[in-house]
């Protein structure tokens, strides 16, 4: 029995747990780690998160001499699920084409760890749970969450596991801005950092892209003042809203002519409709 082995079968006792199993060639590891008033989260804001949890997947297995970690970090929208079948959609990991035997990051040499964020609300603790000071959904009372809180999260976890060092942290978007993050607060455990399709900070752009996205998800009568789960609401359309506004800055310059260029699609002559024409 490994370190993560033992881990997970001494945290059950603080309603934690796994279940492995295999799948395309790869042995995964899906489970979930709960941290007690004892060992509290301390967030960027000056609030401390407790309890919390923390779900995760590992793929591959992890040598004697712990040296062959890899940590992929997710982004916005993304989860845990990087390489294994989405439970709820059936869909194949996101990262699936990326993470195999034989892939570029190689089952076979290392042993990948993916955590869902805090907040992120695919089992780790988020604003979908029940706060234990309310016994109702955290809603907007949720505290903020940083970068600097996702990170320090994801390291405790591996303290937990009884992993020290990284071979390689890796991720895109928001994934990439952990990565940076893991470079600038933990360089003595990080031996390699890949962050793609990032910055260190958000630009003026950004910021305004951000504003629409939480207007159009406010603005659907679904939204209840953030109470919508209280509700059993859900504000889907305003949703929808906000990832078309945030797709726009996801483009390319040649992607965006691809998609939103001057040339009809699926017919000869334009409509003077609402519809898309182009």
């Amino acid at each position: 029995m490994n370190t993560i082995d033992k881990a997970a079968g001494a945290s059950d006792a603080k309603g934690s747990g796994s279940t492995e199993f295999e799948e395309g060639g790869i042995r995964v590891r899906r489970a979930s780690m709960t941290f007690g008033p004892d060992e509290p989260l301390a967030l960027d804001s000056g609030v401390n998160l407790s309890p919390f949890t923390i779900t995760y997947e590992t793929y591959g297995t992890l040598n004697a001499a712990k040296s062959n970690v890899v940590l992929i970090c997710h982004a916005l929208t993304g989860d845990q699920y990087a390489a294994s079948t989405h439970p709820l959609s059936g869909k194949p990991g996101w990262w699936a084409h990326m993470v195999g035997p034989g892939r570029p990051i190689d089952t076979n040499r290392f042993f990948v760890i993916c955590q869902n964020v805090i907040g992120g609300c695919m089992g780790t603790t988020g604003p979908r749970d029940i706060d234990p000071a309310t016994g109702r959904p955290y809603g907007l009372s949720f505290p903020v969450i940083t970068v600097g809180d996702m990170v320090r999260a994801q390291a405790m976890l591996l303290d937990r596991l009884g992993i020290h060092d990284l071979f390689c942290v890796i991720g895109g978007s928001m994934g990439g801005m952990q990565v940076l993050q893991w470079a600038a607060a933990y360089p003595e455990r990080v031996f390699s950092a890949i962050p793609i399709a990032t910055a260190a900070r958000h630009s003026a752009q950004n910021i305004a892209f951000h504003e629409v996205g939480r207007q159009a998800i406010m603005a659907d009568p679904e939204w209840k003042q953030g109470a919508y789960l209280s509700h059993g609401t859900n504000p889907a359309k305003g949703l929808a809203v906000a990832r078309m506004a945030a797709h726009i800055t996801y483009l390319s310059e040649p992607a965006l002519h691809r998609k939103f260029g001057r040339n009809l699609q699926d017919r000869d002559a334009i409509t003077y409709g609402f519809d898309a024409d182009f």
